[in-house]
């Protein structure tokens, strides 16, 4: 297959192609964190933004299993990521963009991955990465801000605003906000009356004073003694934010041990999320975003475009990630999310608008390896969709089920899981 592509304005660049109401929709997760203080109390600390619970002390407990959420922001295509090479509809519907069957690869009788995915042979070699494909909400929803609500909150019908992951630190031991973490925007999956840590930058996280200025400490002790005898309500709260800043010490202390990393967002994110799982601060879970995956122009092909940029710097980055974590990696499992899919058939921008199914892929520790999901198969009318067949909370239940103690049934209150078959022992 050979294409010619149109004059464009934003494939050799990072031109932002995204729709208005995704910038809006992350306007809203910013402007829904600054009122988490609700809750509790939310906290600055350098470049760290802390959440406590109103009187719960800080109180670590050592994290044996990490799981890591990647959000692929914007709604990835997974049927260019994970191409059904299998399904002849497939090339019919995208003249332009498909992605050649004889450039796959991890290529089976049916799916293979875009060629830019290549730096993750490794992993899918070992078995240690999956991809279940057809995943997505149970009902349609192509609204960036709604869609992604509903899935990090996981709960249709409720009206409370907690988040899954929330949920899960809530049912594990410890109240430290060091047990979940956010590296970069905090996804609304985090938010609810469970502690937790963001940072933008991990070796920028302190206190205000605690710097070469004052090197006998005679800030910080200050600061520590006023609010140590304190009976103001935001006193337990501050303690609680200031010694998990202390305690965040032996992640800034570890050193980025991989190469590969690339210079982007992502690659800096996943290169810190490594030094804190290697720092054994407690940490269980971990978040981090990654985007703009929404490309209604120049996804382009595999030669040029963004989908070509973003799908190398997501494969890079989280190779280089488990490179990064040498022997830690066997505690480690990341997954991927996204609030929906594409359309099936391309637009006349090089494009995909707004679909419904998706593909979910897993990396690490109890994954197994493969290919995992029901094939639907694919319409070429002009609103065709990718049709899910796998609800999402039902991969993310078999995660947590094998990599916590936590009841399923808490993180996802009145849903019943369907097996996938996406994780070890299950």
């Amino acid at each position: 297959m050979t294409t010619s592509p149109l004059p464009r304005t934003s494939a050799s660049g990072s031109g932002d192609c995204s729709c208005p109401e995704l910038r809006s929709a992350d306007l809203s997760r910013r402007g829904f964190l600054r009122g988490l203080g609700l809750a509790g109390a939310t906290m600055t600390m350098g470049s760290a933004v802390v959440t406590v619970g109103p009187s719960a002390p800080a109180v670590a407990s050592g994290a044996s299993n990490v799981l890591v959420v990647l959000s692929m922001r914007g709604a990835a295509d997974g049927l260019s990521l994970v191409v059904p090479h299998g399904d002849p509809v497939y090339y019919r519907a995208r003249p332009r963009i498909a992605v050649p069957a004889d450039r796959l690869v991890a290529k089976d009788d049916f799916f293979g991955l875009h060629p830019s995915l290549s730096p993750l042979l490794p992993l899918w070699q070992q078995g240690r990465m999956g991809a279940v494909h057809a995943t997505g909400l149970a009902v349609p929803n192509r609204s960036h801000f709604a869609a992604m609500e509903a899935v990090e909150d996981a709960t249709p019908g409720s009206s409370e605003r907690v988040g899954w992951l929330n949920r899960l630190i809530g049912d594990m031991p410890g109240t430290s906000p060091l047990q979940a973490v956010a590296v970069g925007s905090a996804p609304p999956s985090l938010y609810g009356p469970q502690p937790w840590m963001g940072f933008d930058r991990l070796d920028e996280v302190g206190v205000a004073g605690d710097d070469q200025w004052d090197p006998t400490d005679d800030r910080l002790r200050s600061l520590g003694k006023m609010w140590q005898r304190s009976r103001s309500p935001l006193a337990p709260a501050l303690r609680s934010a200031m010694a998990a800043v202390e305690e965040i010490g032996p992640a800034q202390a570890q050193q980025q041990r991989s190469d590969n990393f690339p210079k982007s967002d992502l690659g800096k994110a996943l290169s810190a999320v490594s030094r804190t799982i290697r720092g054994d601060i407690g940490a269980s879970v971990i978040t981090v975003d990654q985007g703009d995956w929404d490309m209604h122009s120049d996804l382009g092909t595999v030669e040029w475009g963004r989908m070509q940029r973003n799908a190398d710097d997501f494969a890079r980055s989280v190779a280089a990630f488990f490179e990064d974590l040498g022997p830690s990696a066997d505690r480690v499992t990341l997954v991927t999310v996204s609030e929906f899919g594409r359309r099936v058939v391309e637009n006349n921008n090089y494009g995909l608008d707004h679909g419904w199914g998706n593909v979910m892929f897993l990396f690490g520790a109890g994954v197994k390896g493969g290919y995992r999901g029901t094939w639907a198969g694919l319409g070429d009318s002009h609103d065709a969709d990718l049709t899910v067949t796998t609800d999402y909370r039902s991969v993310l239940s078999e995660v947590v089920r094998t990599r916590t103690t936590v009841s399923t049934a808490t993180v996802f209150p009145q849903f019943s899981p369907e097996r996938v078959g996406a994780m070890t022992g299950v």
